[in-house]
């Protein structure tokens, strides 16, 4: 009779903390031994440990998953190298979540900037009610996100307000809703996400419109230029960096999105409105498959690397 065969060994992860910590904390205690910045290391020390354990290790540690499949309820993780990420690359659902979200950062990237931009450039130009318009056009982005789309499920419901408007204006509106159908749940959430971030924006190119000299402006007027040349030639130049900025940080934005998707359609209808993310959760959460979701996840990474150098690049350029 054959004995049965030993289950394989289980895997750990190797000690990436353990070994970041050792070598920080040696340079910081060499450095104090010598009497070289003992305060600046005793300082440093929590901010180094707190990064290390929020932020160094999950990534490492993802990063490690991402080569395992790591069974979640049996807490058990085999070494499967590659078969992730090949299998991501014929996985229709990451291309259907692919296509959403290029749809939704493609929609949404471009026309909340020009907004902000535009929104920015009218508040500057009444300074008596500039306290009141930033204000009012900055309270969307810090109103909790769940409540926000709670309230916007609500009026793009098939008995919501909007309906009951286009109702008695006669425009023809979704029998379901907007949210239930293929062609418009979609573009209902671009919309929500434009109207929140807006402000958020408008508020950072305000404050990079109030750093222009106004010598600028008064030597462009004396010059006989009208307000056009001057915006074109004066205002939008000087802002390349805070312009740069808000592109860097709104891509990032809009490749996660997540929240929204969530609360008003779990990716719904028929996936229409599944995102990198979302199904990022569905792998993690739903199918506890984080091997998978981990490597998904350093694909959105990679993404949005990458975008990010190409807006900089493209912008830091004359």
């Amino acid at each position: 009779m054959n004995p049965s065969p030993s289950p394989a060994p289980r895997q750990t992860p190797p000690s990436f903390l353990g070994t970041l910590l050792g070598t920080l904390w040696g340079n910081i205690w060499k450095n104090a031994q010598r009497g070289q910045h003992l305060n600046t290391a005793l300082f440093l020390a929590p901010w180094v440990i707190v990064l290390s354990v929020f932020w160094v290790y999950p990534l490492a540690y993802a990063l490690y998953l991402s080569f395992t499949k790591y069974e979640t309820l049996r807490n058990e993780t085999t070494w499967i190298g590659l078969q992730n990420y090949a299998h991501i690359l014929h996985d229709s659902f990451f291309w259907l979540a692919l296509k959403n979200t290029a749809i939704f950062s493609a929609g949404t990237i471009p026309l909340t900037t020009v907004f902000a931009l535009v929104l920015a450039v009218g508040v500057s130009s009444i300074p008596r009610l500039q306290g009141f318009f930033r204000a009012a056009f900055f309270l969307p982005s810090v109103t909790s996100l769940i409540v926000l789309a709670l309230v916007f499920s609500r009026l793009y419901a098939a008995n919501g307000y909007i309906a009951s408007l286009c109702t008695m204006l006669g425009i023809p509106f979704p029998a379901r809703g907007l949210l239930q159908e293929l062609s418009t749940a979609l573009p209902a959430i671009m919309a929500m996400d434009i109207g929140i971030a807006t402000g958020y924006y408008m508020v950072i190119f305000l404050a990079a419109l109030q750093t222009i000299p106004r010598d600028m402006y008064e030597a462009a007027e004396l010059a006989g230029a009208n307000a056009w040349a001057t915006f074109w030639r004066i205002t939008l130049p000087l802002m390349r960096p805070t312009l740069l900025f808000v592109l860097v940080i709104n891509t990032i934005r809009s490749f996660q999105i997540f929240v929204e998707i969530y609360i008003m359609t779990r990716g719904g209808p028929l996936g229409s409105t599944s995102t990198l993310i979302y199904l990022v959760y569905q792998h993690a959460f739903d199918k506890f498959d984080m091997g998978y979701a981990s490597a998904l996840a350093y694909i959105v990474f990679a993404i949005i690397l990458c975008f990010s150098l190409l807006q900089m690049r493209l912008l830091r350029s004359k």
